[in-house]
């Protein structure tokens, strides 16, 4: 009889075991669809990404540090991605757009209309330098500079300006 019981706690012990272990284990993703399902997302289209294991490797160029890290957490809510590991980089900004210079043409016509209000105060263009020469005062030497340089000349030389 104590044999009978053993076996039988034996027995009810195993079944419970093996229901346990069959219940709780989930079907292993494949690295192959975690992977399939990055490139399905088109928020990741512009990186790429390599799984071993369930460990995925983000690479490429994000344009800014929040599209890096919002690229990491679109593949950390994929089903089976056990760790990210982030190689991505961060695009340089684009380079500022050229500096337009005017032309000595385009320069001499409107220093005319820049100075028309100031008798006193003459200037001419070469290569796109302006030449300041005359006599002006300090407020009208200011009103005088900002209206030369929106003509977008190279510099606007004053050496020959006397400011009363």
């Amino acid at each position: 009889m104590k044999r009978t019981r053993s076996r039988l706690l034996y027995s009810i012990v195993f079944a419970a075991f093996a229901a346990l272990s069959l219940f709780s284990c989930k079907p292993k993703i494949k690295d192959a669809d975690i992977e399939a399902k990055i490139q399905a997302n088109t928020a990741l289209s512009h990186i790429a990404a390599t799984v071993k294991e369930g460990v995925v490797t983000l690479s490429g160029e994000a344009k800014d540090e929040a599209d890096k890290a919002s690229a990491e957490a679109a593949v950390k809510t994929i089903e089976g991605v056990k760790q990210v590991v982030n190689n991505l980089t961060i695009a340089p900004p684009p380079p500022p757009p050229p500096v337009l210079i005017s032309g000595d043409d385009q320069l001499n016509k409107g220093i005319a209309d820049a100075l028309k209000d100031f008798p006193t105060v003459k200037a001419t263009a070469k290569d796109s330098i302006i030449s300041v020469t005359g006599e002006t005062s300090a407020a009208n030497w200011k009103k005088i500079k900002i209206a030369l340089d929106g003509l977008r000349p190279k510099k606007v030389d004053a050496k020959g300006l006397k400011i009363k």
